[in-house]
């Protein structure tokens, strides 16, 4: 009998870990291992996606606004200015909280792009999710929405994408009239969207005398929440300094009642009177934030009454991301 001729098996060429696009995970790697990918390039592009970056957006102009933007404010838009500059056909960049259908992002029929911050992300670091949706926008065809993926692990964050001394200027809108240039003759799912999406919104101001403070209107109450860049455990400190002297309140009726943990910030966040509008605060706040530049110098330790302070403002902090 012939001898049966031994079976070889061609090679197949390798590629860089730069080169190996994403897969599913029983897939084989398309590195040409031979192996599954979630047994291969999956594992390291696993722990990236599922790997908590815990301030997403430091580094980039404007971190706190980024963060009340992602989760206080309900409608709001801000200018983005690339690194390399717009591409040809790319009239503009523009983030906002939110965009109709949840879309991650929109490429407008003049070329345009709108950003969609307030989404679901695949991984764990927000800004790689929001970069890899705002390159496939920028090559998008004009009038079509972008949707969300998992972003490859090893691709570029918004701080490789965006001008780092851009500015970055907040517009609170009253309502999400901002997503169609022509509401009146926008499609009938986007103009239900936009129904549901205004009927839900909270009135909210953005305060000019300090950074990243959003005062919004609820039916009971008004309130003040306010973004901070200082390091946690410093700021609770002097939060606490601060509420046991009696000079933590923005005014008569009003009372700093805890904060948010949000994306690596803290929020503290006042209770205010109906009455007491966005304008009514702005002096006070400004006044508040040269007390509290007072407290976070000071490194005495905390006296009894300031721990006690401290641990109420700790026991009454709601994490939100």
């Amino acid at each position: 009998m012939a001898k049966k001729r031994p079976q070889t098996k061609a090679e197949r060429p390798q590629r860089t870990d730069g080169e190996i696009p994403v897969v599913g995970a029983r897939e084989p790697c398309p590195c040409g291992s031979g192996r599954r990918y979630k047994a291969c390039h999956g594992r390291a592009a696993a722990h990236a996606v599922t790997e908590l970056v815990q301030r997403p957006f430091e580094g980039l102009p404007g971190e706190c606004d980024w963060v009340a933007l992602r989760e206080l404010v309900p409608a709001a838009t801000a200018e983005l200015t690339l690194r390399n500059g717009l591409p040809e056909g790319v009239p503009s960049v523009t983030l906002a909280t939110v965009l109709p259908m949840a879309w991650p992002a929109l490429r407008r029929d003049d070329g345009s792009v709108l950003l969609g911050l307030q989404n679901d992300t695949a991984s764990g670091d927000i800004s790689r999710d929001l970069a890899d949706t705002l390159q496939r926008a920028l090559e998008a065809q004009p009038g079509t929405p972008v949707q969300g993926r998992r972003a490859p692990a090893d691709g570029p964050r918004l701080q490789d994408l965006l001008d780092p001394e851009g500015a970055f200027e907040p517009v609170v809108h009253s309502g999400f009239e901002f997503w169609v240039p022509d509401p009146e003759n926008a499609s009938p799912e986007v103009a239900a969207s936009l129904e549901r999406a205004n009927a839900a919104a909270i009135p909210t101001v953005k305060l000019t005398g300090a950074d990243a403070a959003y005062w919004c209107e609820t039916p009971e109450k008004n309130h003040l929440r306010w973004v901070m860049p200082h390091p946690e455990e410093q700021l609770l400190d002097a939060l606490a300094r601060l509420h046991a002297a009696g000079r933590s309140s923005l005014g008569e009726g009003t009372r700093l009642v805890g904060s948010f943990r949000a994306h690596g910030l803290t929020v503290p966040v006042w209770d205010l009177p109906s009455g007491v509008s966005a304008d009514d605060v702005e002096k006070p706040a400004a006044e508040f934030a040269e007390r509290l530049a007072t407290a976070l110098a000071s490194d005495a330790p905390l006296t009894a009454d300031e721990r006690r302070a401290r641990g109420g403002l700790t026991n009454r902090q709601v994490t939100l991301s």
